[in-house]
């Protein structure tokens, strides 16, 4: 089992920033992909960015150039830098990990972030 807490989550104002961590814990060897997804009031839930074990990331077309996600296997913590953020950026962020042998997908709890002014 792999257990996923967020944190990091809250209110900033539009161009501000936030950076939101997600502790890993369980049976990690099982796990490669990492990743953020968010889910809007009304809206479908929606890939944010990933990253692997080795460090390659992927990022959705609409933070790309404003978050960053990053992995510190050490301390089994995968962040989301997120910069100039915008109104259309609210929702709650998840934090998700993948076994790479059942492709089975583990969830955390969520952390509300809300951009307004």
């Amino acid at each position: 089992q792999v257990q996923l807490v967020e944190s990091g989550g809250g209110l900033v104002q539009p161009g501000g920033s936030l950076r939101l961590s997600c502790a890993a814990s369980g049976s990690l060897f099982s796990i490669n992909v990492m990743g953020w997804y968010r889910q809007a009031p009304g809206k479908q839930r929606e890939l944010v960015a990933s990253i692997t074990k080795g460090g390659s990331t992927n990022y959705a077309d609409s933070p790309k150039g404003r978050f960053t996600i990053s992995r510190d296997n050490a301390k089994n913590t995968v962040y989301l830098q997120m910069n100039s953020l915008k109104p259309e950026d609210t929702g709650v962020y998840y934090c998700n990990a993948q076994n790479r042998f059942t492709r089975y997908d583990y969830w955390g709890q969520g952390t509300q972030v809300t951009v307004s002014s």
